[in-house]
């Protein structure tokens, strides 16, 4: 049986290997992910473990966010610590280290790197071990700056030059003067890193006398433990905490990981998207192959092979093939992932050096998918061919499946689909979080439950394809009933299909409603012409405010200043307005009392007022992060969106509370609205500042929809691979139809239907089969999009569903192209058939 097994394998190269394409697809994409989150993981984990070369333990101040304790200044490390920290016993050297945003520009003005990897620090003293220098000298005075080399690259700078950067707000000219090398994590994602000498670092990050961190490193023959030990004895407890180096690697390796787990599980499930079509190809594969060896099986069976062993010679085909289809998927999955490095880097990533990764894991796991999916996919043809009685299969009057089992599989895709729908449906009366578990569960059950009634299905919808048939006289008409002959065929190449525009179709509903409710939102919530902020979100520094007031032009402005507070307990954000312009700047709806700021008086959002219990008059006492308490007293109740919520009130009774005030934007209106002119005049007013960012509600809008189409251009791509395995899946469905047609086909021959009608016939069958699966997936898309949608709308006032028509009919349009694409190779196999030996065949 088992050289029976190999000589099939070797006696159906070409069907065969469709199905090694569609496996090794898979595997590749699954060995890819794999090959490529490992080698990007290992080379960051690498980087950020040089990164603790000169340190053994740091010093850093107890974070009171973490015990979920926002109100309050966090306590800070003084040059009193520095020097306990580095007078310890165990101590060979400190450095203090002084940390926070720095914006810098290239030579036309734009900011380099993106703004969250942005960074600026302190260089220690004359030569400082972390930053060695490739040229120049360290940075001295307010004046001087050192840059990392990346940066100096990517811009053209060199020592000597003056470079324009920002810390939150003004623009500082200072001279370069020195270029230094860093494996810093951040300047290898494409960020940059500036470094001034420590007590302009201090000043620029307002941390004037202190420091975010003190870094120790042991004398020779002791140990990082023993010099945590001898640390915590010499700093005051409940102010700064200690963290040996090693700790630090292994924390940040974890935290590489976590960050890593998310883009592997992501396009793990794509993967296993291609996966899964691929087993609807194999299984049809699998099936032509037994239907073509009927009576070879049955003749094994009546010279002695028990079931047993028919079943067990197609799995070790199916063996054969996916051990094959495996091995080349590794193969590829490893061209994939260094392409992705590739591509990662060209698009202006710089990733750290470091090698291909490819685990014994990595192997493991592509031979098991490309193996365990193929023989799991032919079990059931095995087993089908198995139960074929032989005299009957040597007869070849076998039975063909029974109506009866398709009563049973409707009955039973029935009952998965009713459940799928009343869980969606469920679902989408919850809250967005709660929702999300329930509505994956639906999702899943009325996919299955769909795929499981397709060929209940098949009849109808193809039926409704007649009147544009006919137009291909005869050739239309045996394309429509050649299409619902085999309807679980029908039914299996079609789902593939479906599934892929499935995900597509509902991805953009929900991608284009969210986008135009956040146009709606932005226009219904805001007035202002523009919104001032830090291109890496971090808050501005008040002097942007005071600018702006005064730049020709601009009629009202206000900043948005935050603070947190406590009130009746519960960890409540403030946010400080200018109570004069705020109702200029935006025209929220007010549900109950006024919109009142000025002096005590607050307005809160829908959601806090419900749950405290304000109503207008209501008052409340807030404890500020100084300490101090104060009445308040609530003037109204508004309907909060994402733009806008929590508690406002008067920025001049905020800012006497906050230590370091700080805006996080500042909105503004200027005489003649938003235009190119008044945003020239904005940007000159704030010294062509690389740092801040300033937008108007359409550049907010546009921005958002960058996000989503960067992520749907990324869905499509990924998707594709589905899409290409469904186009196999087509072609092995027709070879199919082709070859258990053979008889029928040369009867059409003879009786005067000519090589043109045949391809003809088999191309229509190959469009309808293939604008079924389009259509029941683009259905079950809308709906996913809408479900989703009402689980958007609890946390979004303004959503409103959008279908996106132009897309859907390109979505069909590519459904039918896969379908004649897909026939051109069984179209021509079918017309060139011999006449006389079609008939003759059996």
């Amino acid at each position: 049986m088992f050289r029976t097994a190999l000589r099939n394998v070797l006696a159906h190269k070409a069907r065969l290997l469709m199905t090694v394409l569609a496996v090794m697809l898979g595997v590749a994409f699954v060995s890819g992910t794999l090959v490529f989150t490992n080698t990007l993981s290992n080379a960051f984990q690498n980087s950020s473990a040089k990164g603790f070369d000169h340190v053994d333990v740091a010093v850093q101040p107890v974070d009171r966010k973490a015990s979920g304790d926002d109100v309050g200044k966090d306590p800070e490390l003084t040059q009193a610590d520095y020097d306990k920290a580095a007078a310890v016993p165990g101590a060979a050297s400190a450095i203090g280290v002084v940390n926070g945003f720095t914006a810098v520009a290239d030579k036309d003005g734009k900011l380099i790197g993106g703004g969250f990897q942005s960074q600026g620090g302190n260089y220690w003293g004359a030569k400082d071990a972390r930053y060695p220098l490739a040229s120049g000298s360290a940075p001295h005075g307010t004046g001087e700056v050192a840059l990392d080399s990346g940066t100096a690259k990517k811009a053209g700078y060199k020592v000597g030059d003056t470079v324009r950067l920002s810390v939150d707000g003004p623009v500082l000219t200072p001279r370069i003067s020195g270029i230094f090398t860093t494996d810093d994590g951040n300047v290898s994602a494409g960020g940059s890193l500036a470094l001034f000498d420590t007590a302009t670092a201090q000043q620029l990050f307002d941390h004037k006398g202190t420091y975010d961190e003190i870094d120790v490193t042991a004398k020779a023959g002791t140990s990082q433990g023993a010099l945590k030990t001898q640390l915590d004895k010499a700093l005051p407890a409940g102010v700064a905490k200690t963290t040996t180096a090693r700790k630090l690697a292994d924390d940040q390796a974890d935290r590489i990981a976590s960050s890593m787990s998310g883009l592997k599980s992501g396009l793990l499930v794509f993967a296993g998207i291609a996966l899964f079509v691929g087993t609807f190809i194999i299984a049809n594969t699998f099936t032509m192959l037994v239907a073509q060896r009927t009576r070879e099986l049955a003749l094994l069976r009546a010279v002695g092979a028990s079931r047993r062993q028919v079943t067990r010679s197609v799995l070790i085909e199916a063996f054969v093939v996916g051990t094959i289809a495996a091995v080349v998927g590794l193969v590829v999955g490893i061209g994939i992932g260094a392409g992705l490095r590739a591509v990662i880097g060209s698009l202006g990533a710089t990733l750290p050096d470091g090698p291909l990764v490819v685990s014994p894991g990595t192997v493991l796991a592509a031979l098991g998918v490309g193996i365990v999916i193929t023989m799991l996919a032919a079990w059931l043809p095995g087993r089908r061919a198995a139960k074929i009685p032989p005299v009957a299969a040597m007869s070849s009057i076998h039975a063909q499946a029974t109506g009866r089992s398709l009563v049973v599989r409707n009955t039973i895709g029935a009952l998965f689909s009713a459940a799928g729908v009343a869980v969606v449906l469920g679902a989408t009366t919850m809250s967005g979080t709660s929702g999300k578990g329930p509505m994956g569960l639906g999702a899943v059950l009325l996919v299955i439950g769909v795929f499981v009634l397709t060929p209940l299905l098949s009849r109808p919808l193809i039926a409704a394809t007649a009147p544009l048939l006919r137009g291909f006289g005869v050739a239309g008409k045996l394309a429509r009933q050649n299409s619902v002959r085999n309807p679980r065929r029908t039914a299996a190449t079609a789902s593939a299909l479906m599934i892929g525009l499935t995900l597509i179709t509902g991805m953009t509903v929900a991608a284009g409603s969210l986008q135009h409710s956040i146009d709606k939102m932005a226009a219904d919530a805001i007035s202002a012409d523009y919104i001032v902020s830090l291109a890496n979100g971090n808050p501005l520094s008040t002097d942007v405010d005071k600018k702006l007031k005064g730049t020709e032009g601009v009629t009202a402005t206000t900043p948005l200043r935050n603070a947190p507070s406590r009130i009746d307990g519960d960890t409540e954000y403030l946010t400080g307005v200018d109570a004069a312009t705020i109702g200029k700047l935006t025209h929220l709806t007010v549900q109950d009392g006024g919109f009142d700021v000025g002096g005590t008086n607050i307005v809160v959002d829908d959601d806090l007022a419900k749950l405290h219990h304000w109503t207008a008059g209501s008052t409340l006492t807030v404890h500020y992060e100084d300490g101090k308490a104060q009445r308040l007293t609530v003037a109204g109740v508004y309907e909060g969106d994402a733009l806008m919520r929590g508690i406002i009130m008067d920025v001049t009774t905020l800012s006497p509370h906050q230590a370091h005030p700080a805006d996080g934007q500042v909105m503004l209106t200027m005489s003649g609205g938003a235009s190119e002119a008044n945003k020239d005049r904005l940007v000159a007013a704030l010294g062509d500042n690389p740092a801040i960012q300033i937008q108007d509600k359409q550049d907010i809008s546009n921005g958002i929809a960058q996000v989503f189409t960067l992520l749907l251009n990324m869905l499509y791509g990924l998707l594709a691979m589905a899409v290409i395995v469904a186009v196999l899946g087509v072609v092995n469905t027709l070879a199919m139809s082709v070859f258990e047609r053979q008889q029928e086909i040369g009867m059409l021959r003879a009786i005067g239907l000519d090589r043109t009608g045949i391809k003809r016939m088999v191309r229509l069958e190959s469009l309808v089969i293939s604008l079924f699966g389009g259509v029941l997936g683009i259905g079950l898309g809308i709906f996913f999009g809408w479900a989703a949608g009402q689980l958007l709308g609890t946390a979004m006032p303004t959503y409103e569903m959008v279908l996106p028509w132009g897309r859907m009919v390109v979505f069909l349009v590519l459904a039918g192209v896969v379908g004649v694409v897909a026939a051109l190779w069984p179209a021509r196999r079918a017309a060139r058939l011999n006449m006389l030996a079609a008939i003759k065949s059996e």
